[in-house]
């Protein structure tokens, strides 16, 4: 981070405009695609000074909807300017910072630690891990080694999101939000882990942090999950297995319902990367991430238990 502001201040004081080397760990997603065209193509105001410019190119190895993806995507990258390396130690040579992109949570842990040695900033895609075990792990290695790191599904930068997450709206009473939440078929991450990460997140994000209890009730196309928090708010999520919609509502406490935004593509999470690499300030704290992540092992838990109530322990 030093680094990176001392690169800053020489570039201003000589009236050069700084670039920020920007490296990617994993190809097996169509996020790491999305995220170098805004930086590298499409340029809007808060990219300018970024630029991808170095992949490392695993990512999973064994799950097929992502090693399909390998071959398309590569070519695809290098065509907007990004160079190709062999191993995560000569991306870290050669860049500023790291989006670890990886679609596999599995080896987020082993590449994580890499990153955190190395003192360089770092996004986290979704999902920080594969299941709550390594997510904590992820979060007591970013403790013991002061690194700066955050991770988040771009759910939950939506306009409606943000003005309950930011306040905008007061005090949040209770909501209900619909997601997508395929189950993965190799069997690799927890339940929800996989996708169902773009239900809790937002809900969560709008609600805030402090669920005491979940409850999960199966239907025959979906998972509802029941969430009570500590202080007697309670919201509900809807998980469909064979739909793609997202959205809901937002209670406040005074005034009426708020509408929750759905998928809004990938500007506002890219643009929040490129402020946390500019300033170092971690838009979404690493312990709600955590949280997110114990909601979710709960919410398995109960399913696995045929809906009981299962407490949240971080």
């Amino acid at each position: 981070m030093k680094k990176l502001m001392m690169v800053a201040a020489v570039c201003a004081a000589l009236g050069v405009k700084a670039e920020l080397k920007v490296g990617v760990i994993g190809c097996d997603t169509s996020h790491t695609i999305a995220f170098t065209e805004i930086m590298n193509v499409k340029k809007p105001a808060f990219a300018e000074g970024f630029r991808m410019t170095h992949a490392y190119k695993w990512g999973s190895k064994d799950i097929i909807s992502s090693t399909n993806r390998y071959e398309k995507y590569i070519p695809q990258l290098e065509k907007m300017g990004v160079k190709m390396v062999d191993s995560i130690a000569e991306l870290l040579a050669n860049v500023d910072c790291v989006c670890l992109e990886t679609c596999d949570g599995r080896p987020h842990l082993e590449q994580a630690e890499e990153v955190f040695k190395s003192g360089k900033l770092v996004f986290i895609d979704k999902p920080i891990a594969h299941d709550f075990a390594d997510a904590k792990k992820i979060y007591e290695l970013g403790r013991k080694m002061n690194a700066k790191y955050f991770s988040s599904s771009a759910l939950r930068f939506a306009d409606a999101q943000q003005e309950c997450y930011t306040g905008k709206r007061g005090k949040i009473a209770g909501a209900y939000y619909f997601a997508p939440s395929p189950i993965e078929e190799q069997g690799t991450h927890s339940r929800y882990t996989w996708y169902g990460i773009h239900g809790f997140e937002p809900l969560i994000a709008v609600m805030g942090v402090g669920v005491e209890s979940v409850r999960t009730t199966v239907g025959k196309d979906c998972d509802e999950v029941s969430l009570k928090w500590y202080d007697g708010r309670v919201a509900t999520l809807r998980l469909e297995m064979k739909k793609w919609d997202y959205g809901g509502f937002a209670f406040p406490a005074k005034g009426k319902p708020v509408a929750l935004g759905g998928y809004e593509g990938y500007m506002k999470l890219v643009e929040s990367i490129c402020k946390f690499f500019k300033t170092g300030i971690v838009p979404v704290p690493n312990e709600e991430t955590l949280e997110i992540f114990a909601v979710m092992d709960a919410a398995e838990k109960s399913y696995q238990r045929g809906g009981a109530s299962v407490k949240v322990f971080r």
